[in-house]
């Protein structure tokens, strides 16, 4: 696949060796040249030295053959308006827009791009390991407003359902319960067991809500 990468920052070259170790087609691109040297030494794409709003830069990188471009420059106005460059007037089919500053985060919704608000992400991931370090996020949806979550059940929910544990909480859903190597899709009185590993779909405050439920004893 082609990609353009536009910004050769910490995360552009990052994402531009990433994409190119997969086998991808990938050309980075950035006003100055000198950014580039942040790239990996094995990297073998192309650099474009250039303004991503120009035309002819994003001609010359190919974007009318791209299959996705992501904007990661450190201006949020840039990635905006790059990102929508790219979707509405060359219809590149994925499109990806870096927010660096959290207080801007509102341009790039105006433009309803994807979005990825690393700041925001990596401070609220810091905020979860320092708060609930007894769980495991797994997969992190949008900016990390809706993550799924692997908890345990500890042996004070043995025997209790799923429908006890979790119908009492808002902002908390069920995904899937693993035991002894199997997984399946519980319903609300599906018995838990010690040691089954819950996955659920759940907002920050609501896996707050849930670690705090499982450190306590259940009612008799």
């Amino acid at each position: 696949m082609n990609f353009i990468i536009v910004g050769c920052g910490r995360v552009g070259a990052e994402l531009s060796h990433h994409l190119f170790k997969r086998g991808h087609q990938v050309v980075a691109v950035d006003s100055n040249k000198e950014a580039f040297n942040r790239l990996h030494p094995d990297f073998r794409g192309r650099t474009l030295e250039g303004e991503g709003l120009a035309e002819s830069v994003l001609e010359r990188a190919g974007i009318r053959e791209a299959d996705g471009l992501a904007a990661v420059t450190n201006s949020d106005t840039l990635n905006a308006v790059v990102a929508h460059t790219a979707r509405e007037f060359y219809n590149v089919p994925v499109v990806v827009a870096r927010n660096y500053d959290p207080n801007l985060r509102a341009v790039l919704e105006a433009f309803g791009l994807q979005i990825v608000g690393s700041t925001f992400w990596g401070a609220q991931r810091v905020e979860e390991l320092l708060m609930n370090p007894l769980q495991k996020m797994v997969y992190s949806a949008g900016n990390g407003e809706v993550e799924v979550y692997e908890v345990r059940i500890p042996e004070e929910w043995n025997g209790r359902t799923s429908g006890e544990l979790l119908d009492p909480l808002k902002q908390c859903y069920p995904v899937a319960l693993s035991r002894a190597g199997r997984a399946f899709l519980p319903d609300a009185g599906m018995k838990l067991q010690t040691g089954d590993l819950l996955n659920v779909s759940s907002t920050f405050e609501g896996i707050g809500a849930l670690t705090a439920r499982l450190s306590k004893k259940a009612e008799a």
